[in-house]
């Protein structure tokens, strides 16, 4: 079984790719894409929850820039709903994690 983070790095970078290339149109990750990209993965490995993190949505820790945490917010605000068409393993994955982490306890 993979890591959450490794997970993580593949879903924020499918997320990504494709807002650029459906929503900006361009057919290559564009340098603002690109940035946003290096950056998400930069916080992912020095993410402190490692393999218990929780979603970004329900983390007690924001770690990104309120800039970059705008920027990601829309590109996964786009393509999260796309990702049950494009990607529904990793969409489906992330729905069940999603809730688990609104309910710990449970």
């Amino acid at each position: 079984m993979r890591d959450r983070i490794t997970e993580e790095k593949e879903v924020v970078g499918l997320m990504i790719r494709m807002y650029c290339r459906h929503k900006e149109h361009n057919r290559e990750l564009c340098g603002g894409c690109a940035g946003l990209l290096d950056y998400a993965l930069l916080k992912l490995d020095r993410c402190r929850f490692a393999d218990n993190k929780p979603t970004c949505r329900n983390c007690p820790a924001h770690c990104y820039r309120k800039d970059m945490r705008e920027r990601i917010r829309t590109v996964m605000r786009w393509a999260g709903p796309r990702m049950l068409l494009y990607h529904p393993v990793y969409a489906v994955r992330h729905l069940l994690r999603e809730a688990g982490s609104r309910n710990p306890g449970k």
